[in-house]
């Protein structure tokens, strides 16, 4: 389990597949409400707070979201404060205080172009081919198959993306319905050999 904060009113943790099943839960656990499950939040909480001092106070939204054969990335923010400000997302998108999220895909948003330029250049010897890049509501989206990455290298992969973005509440649907496409294919490939 890897903790992280990303703001003064957000954290990330990334749990492993390994990591649930120490603690006897399954993934599709996350999608009810066992007492596994709970125990398994209040054990995140005590580690955010002893490694970075977050603690639970006011309302707190929980988004998970499950990454293809890797394991969950969890966002706790206590209040509002996201990447996205609420009137970009479609209404009933935070409508719940536990959003749960499954995609096959890895998707990751950026507040700026530089930031996809750096997160390409860094993941492009990962990446055998593949991915498209949107453009959605001020943020780009860069959306990977998990089976062009190189040798099973999923989990460093989506490393090295969370240090130029974050996972991404947007799906893919929604993208290919009212996102603009920039490069439909390799998007990777393409900015690399555009812009460097």
């Amino acid at each position: 389990m890897r903790v992280e904060r990303l703001g003064q009113d957000k954290i990330k943790i990334f749990l492993t597949f390994d990591d649930l099943s120490d603690r006897g839960i399954k993934k599709e656990d996350l999608w009810n409400d066992v007492p596994k499950v709970h125990d398994l939040f209040n054990e995140i909480m005590d580690q955010a707070y002893q490694e970075l001092g977050f603690e639970l106070s006011g309302p707190v939204a929980v988004e998970i979201f499950a990454i293809p054969a890797q394991g969950m990335v969890v966002i706790v923010s206590r209040g509002k404060q996201r990447i996205w400000n609420e009137e970009e997302l479609d209404d009933d998108l935070f409508a719940l205080e536990v959003t749960l999220e499954e995609s096959d895909s890895i998707i990751f948003a950026f507040k700026d172009f530089e930031d996809v330029l750096s997160a390409a250049k860094t993941i492009n010897p990962y990446l055998m081919y593949g991915g498209t890049l949107y453009h959605y509501k001020e943020h780009y989206i860069l959306i990977i198959d998990p089976i062009d990455v190189r040798d099973n290298g999923v989990e460093t992969f989506i490393a090295l993306l969370s240090e130029f973005g974050e996972v991404s509440p947007i799906s893919k649907a929604v993208l290919e319905e009212y996102g603009t496409v920039i490069i439909e294919e390799d998007a990777v490939k393409v900015l690399v050999s555009h812009f460097s």
